[in-house]
């Protein structure tokens, strides 16, 4: 199964121990096959040196850290000459080209101007929690 992990799942996940968490260990386990793009890490990269975020850094397990970072060393990189305009928050835009150049399954976000669209083209767009159980089926 190929999805796309927004940015709020890595940095949920990076840090704390629920759903984004687990879908992170089941890509770092090749159970799950994550597509993503430079403009995702970049953002991802950002958040990530913000000083609020730092100082979970030092205060949190790194364990979890590196989880990301595996993660982003296992996923499928795609480039994408896309140019969407669809999701009210342009920002997430390269959320959608990222699955669709790389032909995803799904999105997984906690995002509500993602969530809004439920679907774009066969992309499901779906939360973690949501994701998960689907998965137990």
């Amino acid at each position: 199964m190929r999805i796309v992990l927004d940015t709020n799942v890595l940095i949920s996940g990076t840090f704390w121990k629920g759903d984004s968490h687990k879908i992170l260990i089941l890509i770092a386990g090749g159970v799950l096959t994550s597509i993503t793009s430079q403009d995702i890490i970049d953002e991802y990269r950002k958040v990530l040196a913000r000083d609020d975020i730092v100082d979970k850094v030092v205060d949190k397990n790194l364990v979890a850290s590196k989880i990301a970072q595996g993660v982003i060393d296992v996923s499928v990189f795609v480039k994408s000459n896309l140019k969407l305009n669809i999701v009210q928050d342009p920002t997430d835009n390269k959320i959608v080209e990222c699955a669709l150049v790389g032909n995803a399954d799904y999105i997984i976000t906690n995002d509500f101007h993602l969530l809004e669209l439920k679907t774009y083209n066969t992309i499901k767009i779906i939360t973690p929690k949501d994701f998960l159980k689907l998965l137990e089926k």
